[in-house]
């Protein structure tokens, strides 16, 4: 083994709300970096002393500096940073202000900006040494073990006054070889670490991924990180991973945050036959895709636990299902919902507003669809355009597109289709089709017929009533 190194791991704050309003995104839902414990897991394995530091976990100042005082006085050899678009701009602040004070230190950043960009914000943003493209576990630690920078596939680094692109690094084939990521070394968890509101009966709650890759090419959905194909967690995996949350932690309910969880219907079978023979006393909740949910699934998913059960449809017009979202008709969505319900399980529709060839008339008739299929719980993304995905090339023929990557989190319209007039019009058509889901009276009969088993969220809503409060001022007409 080489020498053992001091290495901070951060995930950097970004900006995750309106601009002028205070940042909820915390309060409502607080993940935890599900990536970066991957890593941090790993080179603990190998023998490297890592901290974890969460930019928006419990108690960490919105102020970067203080965090960076934080870092400094653990006197960290290196510092890792995983940053998405939005928060690229924050990891590269925090990276130059390290290297202002110490400029011994070692900085790298890695994730989806990173990888989709590659060597040229190498060139741009000088205060980071190396930048990490794919997977980062064995990067990391080729890098912490002292490697020379040319023999680490997956690494981008500077030579004489160039930037050097190596080969890319490939895909961890077996993913039940990596350790559980390490929960343990982050302040809080999990009993700050919030679900989203209402998704839940039972806490404390985590997050978890068993799976990475897609097989499909979605228009809007970048893959710079993990690529096509498909790769998982074995179902003996996933049980030992939900039994460690459960017996460590104390854990009583997990979201599965893969896309394409059920695909492999072998697998998730094992797994449900496993927590329905040794329970564990855990609710999950997991996403379906249309097509991949038969009846005899959801009624495993449901013995086994399952609470609610996710379905990407993202628009009830059929040109934009087409051109976005090949292989998805409306009528299996109406039916994949109507079969998810018949089984015992909730439903959370997943849509996304404002994509290229979105109109008026578009977003009335999927604001009409929602209410028709009777959902559990819906969330209207904002579309965003992302450097690795495949609409990136020719956004700007599109509509109008403002490329300010701190905006680009699926939070803030930052592109207008041409058959919209406005932002305004935009942010108004979405915030009136987000009230009249929650406003709908057939909801507000189901969810009231829920009160009780919400309990824990509506005590969390009591507890920051006041920035809900604000958040919920967005969504009145003038506002």
């Amino acid at each position: 083994m080489t020498q053992k190194k001091r290495i901070a791991l951060v995930h950097p704050r970004g900006f995750n709300w309106f601009p002028g309003y205070r940042d909820v995104t915390d309060v409502a839902n607080r993940m935890v970096p599900q990536g970066l414990l991957s890593i941090a897991a790993y080179l603990s394995e190998r023998g490297h002393d890592v901290r974890v530091y969460d930019g928006l976990g419990p108690g960490v100042p919105a102020d970067s500096r203080e965090l960076i005082k934080t870092i400094l006085h653990d006197e960290p050899e290196v510092v890792g940073f995983s940053a998405t678009t939005s928060s690229f701009p924050d990891a590269a602040e925090m990276a130059q202000s390290i290297k202002e004070q110490a400029g011994r230190i070692q900085t790298v950043c890695g994730g989806v900006h990173v990888s989709a960009l590659t060597g040229e914000l190498l060139s741009d943003y000088p205060a980071f040494d190396f930048l990490c493209a794919g997977e980062g576990e064995i990067t990391m630690a080729e890098l912490a073990d002292g490697l020379a920078p040319a023999d680490i596939q997956g690494l981008i680094w500077r030579q004489d006054s160039g930037v050097v692109i190596n080969p890319p690094r490939p895909h961890i084939a077996d993913l039940d070889s990596l350790p559980f990521p390490a929960y343990e070394k982050l302040p809080g968890f999990p009993r700050h670490y919030h679900l989203p509101l209402f998704s839940y009966i039972q806490t404390p709650g985590a997050t978890m991924i068993t799976s990475r890759g897609c097989v499909y090419q979605c228009s809007y959905c970048d893959r710079s990180v993990f690529k096509k194909g498909f790769r998982y967690n074995s179902a003996d995996y996933i049980y030992e991973h939900m039994k460690h949350l459960r017996t460590k932690f104390g854990v009583r309910h997990i979201n599965i945050y893969d896309d394409l969880f059920t695909t492999n219907r072998k697998r998730v079978m094992a797994l449900c036959e496993k927590l329905t023979r040794r329970p564990l006393g855990i609710h999950f909740n997991c996403a379906v895709r249309v097509g991949y949910a038969d009846d005899d699934l959801l009624k495993t998913l449901k013995e086994a636990g399952c609470l609610m059960v996710s379905v990407g449809i993202e628009s009830a017009d059929p040109d934009m299902l087409a051109r976005h979202k090949s292989g998805v008709s409306l009528e299996e969505v109406s039916d994949t919902v109507r079969r998810i319900q018949a089984a015992g399980l909730r439903v959370k529709g997943l849509f996304m507003m404002g994509l290229p060839g979105e109109t008026e008339e578009s977003v009335r008739r999927t604001s009409d669809f929602i209410i028709s299929l009777g959902l559990d719980d819906m969330n209207m993304s904002k579309f965003t355009p992302f450097p690795g995905a495949p609409l990136w090339s020719t956004i700007r023929e599109e509509g109008e597109f403002k490329e300010d990557w701190r905006l680009m989190n699926c939070l803030n319209f930052v592109f207008i289709p041409k058959e919209i007039p406005s932002k305004e019009r935009l942010d108004q058509l979405y915030n009136e089709h987000v009230k009249r889901f929650y406003s709908d009276p057939a909801w507000r009969k189901k969810f009231r017929r829920r009160i009780w088993q919400h309990r824990h969220s509506l005590l969390h809503l009591i507890r920051h009533a006041p920035s809900f409060w604000a958040a919920k001022r967005r969504f009145e007409p003038g506002h």
